[in-house]
């Protein structure tokens, strides 16, 4: 329950805080964003490109991989722009509609590429269990079902944040002490019972996150055992390099909500700018570091990049 001695009925426009304590530092913030932007932008239109033209990286894993750079595209496209804005020229007003719509968007792609990331590891468990089968099993039509079911799911998940948002009525202040329009943040200004807000925040990480993180550990516990089970060392090696990129891009996208999450359950408190830093880092590092990662580690990318 949030209780307002003196609250203010819902505003036209919200105040973005950018990073709150850190205000006199945004200049310096701004540069290794902007730098982030650019090399996600350019890194990710590079993998799509070479993927489209490249013909025999018209399997799936590639195809996959093309659309986690489309989502990452979007992603840096939807919050990116917004912090710059901010950093450079204090563009920290924003109408109501827009943050709904931030609101909807942004976790929006993230849960996509979780789900991404997902469809990923089940692609290598098929390769790895049934190598002889893996063409008739993950076929054009399962992987067109993969990305709707995915794509659903994000809508399905994320359209009821706008709709509870926006029967919010009274709020304790207009200014919102991040750098993009997050539910959590809003629900957290407004004043009277916000207890539906929370349980519904907490079924977005569970229904999204959390199932997708466990179904990748289940995938990837599956993978270890079967190669494990391999005579041949050179055999083995093979296996497990062609899971190596998806491995250190798994560990980068869910290391800091495994922390954040962590942090929360053991009663850490962090420091309202380290928080806001941290979960910008869920969807601008990855992001950038995915086509570098998989441009290093891929042949027939690093190939054409050179």
């Amino acid at each position: 329950m949030s209780t307002c001695n003196n609250s203010i009925p819902r505003p036209l426009k919200f105040v973005l805080a950018g990073i709150p304590g850190l205000e006199s530092s945004h200049g310096w913030f701004s540069v290794p964003f902007f730098l982030i932007f650019v090399i996600t932008i350019m890194g990710n239109i590079t993998i799509v490109c070479i993927i489209r033209i490249e013909k025999s990286l018209h399997e799936p894993m590639f195809l996959l991989l093309a659309m986690l750079s489309v989502v990452d595209l979007c992603l840096v496209s939807v919050t990116v722009p917004r912090m710059l804005g901010i950093f450079w020229m204090n563009a920290k007003e924003i109408s109501f509609d827009a943050c709904l719509t931030q609101m909807f968007f942004i976790p929006s792609f993230y849960v996509m590429e979780s789900g991404i990331l997902l469809a990923m590891a089940f692609d290598r468990f098929v390769a790895i269990w049934y190598p002889l089968r893996y063409v008739t099993i993950f076929d054009m039509k399962v992987l067109v079902k993969m990305a709707l079911a995915i794509l659903a799911r994000a809508i399905a998940v994320l359209t009821p944040a706008p709709i509870l948002a926006k029967r919010l009525e009274s709020f304790q202040t207009h200014v919102i002490a991040y750098s993009y329009c997050a539910y959590m943040a809003v629900v957290m200004i407004a004043c009277g019972d916000i207890s539906d807000h929370i349980v519904y925040g907490l079924m977005v990480i569970v229904a999204s996150v959390g199932f997708d993180l466990f179904f990748i550990i289940l995938s990837y516990g599956l993978i270890l055992h079967a190669v494990f089970r391999i005579p041949s060392c050179e055999a083995r090696g093979k296996a497990l390099s062609t899971c190596g990129s998806h491995f250190c891009v798994i560990g980068l996208f869910y290391s800091p909500v495994v922390f954040s999450v962590l942090a929360q359950i053991f009663g850490y408190r962090m420091a309202p700018h380290l928080q806001i830093i941290i979960d910008n880092l869920y969807f601008l590092v990855p992001p950038m570091v995915n086509p570098l990662i998989y441009g290093a580690r891929t042949q027939q990318i690093r190939e054409w990049v050179l």
